[in-house]
């Protein structure tokens, strides 16, 4: 795994397992390949591009943004989750000569105050480098040195094998398997992985709406 270098963010995340190298700055986390910052509005055409691409969203075509204003209350809604948590989406980008390149978005933020739960999505062309598995490893060192009290999920719809066989490569089991709550496609089916066994009360609490 490679290593993961700390720049700045909430006081108390610290460095376990493969994070070292801490530095005091606001740029975000570095990995072996990306930079992972947190999201501002100047971010706003990189992830609507990312959010309003069919190819990117075909598992999912509900999460798809068709305006530029699902992705502002979008942005604002993660800045809400990193006051409030301390952690949550990151954007991720790679450096390149001519400027940092996007990648796509990924990290964890704590669902319903029981749960930290990991999520990712990239640019199409990206795919298939392990990306995904980067930005995971990063956000899982980070939520268990923060809450390790909590257990750590995610949410993938059946079918989306890209996304399940990426869950499973950074040691998250399944650990439910029932109807997608709020999908109107009564044939929708979700899955739920975490890191930990889940008690029935809160596998229900993570997956009825």
């Amino acid at each position: 795994m490679a290593p993961v270098k700390w720049f700045g963010g909430s006081p108390g995340l610290g460095h376990d397992g493969p994070v070292s190298d801490v530095d005091g700055s606001t740029d975000g986390i570095t990995t072996g390949r990306l930079i992972l910052r947190e999201p501002t509005p100047a971010d706003l055409p990189a992830l609507f591009a990312l959010y309003a691409d069919p190819l990117v969203w075909g598992p999912d075509p509900l999460s798809r943004h068709h305006d530029t204003g699902q992705t502002a209350r979008m942005i604002e809604n993660w800045r809400a989750a990193w006051h409030r948590d301390g952690l949550g989406i990151w954007t991720a980008w790679r450096a390149e000569p001519d400027g940092d390149a996007f990648v796509g978005i990924g990290g964890c933020f704590v669902r319903y105050g029981v749960a930290w739960n990991l999520g990712f999505r990239l640019l199409p062309r990206f795919w298939g480098r392990g990306h995904a598995q980067e930005i995971s490893a990063a956000a899982i060192t980070a939520a268990h040195r923060l809450r390790p009290d909590l257990p750590l999920t995610a949410y993938v719809l059946e079918g989306n094998d890209r996304s399940r066989r990426a869950v499973e490569r950074v040691g998250l089991e399944l650990v439910w398997r029932g109807p997608d709550a709020g999908n109107p496609d009564a044939s929708a089916v979700r899955l739920l992985y975490s890191d930990r066994p889940l008690s029935s009360e809160l596998a229900h609490t993570l997956t009825e709406r």
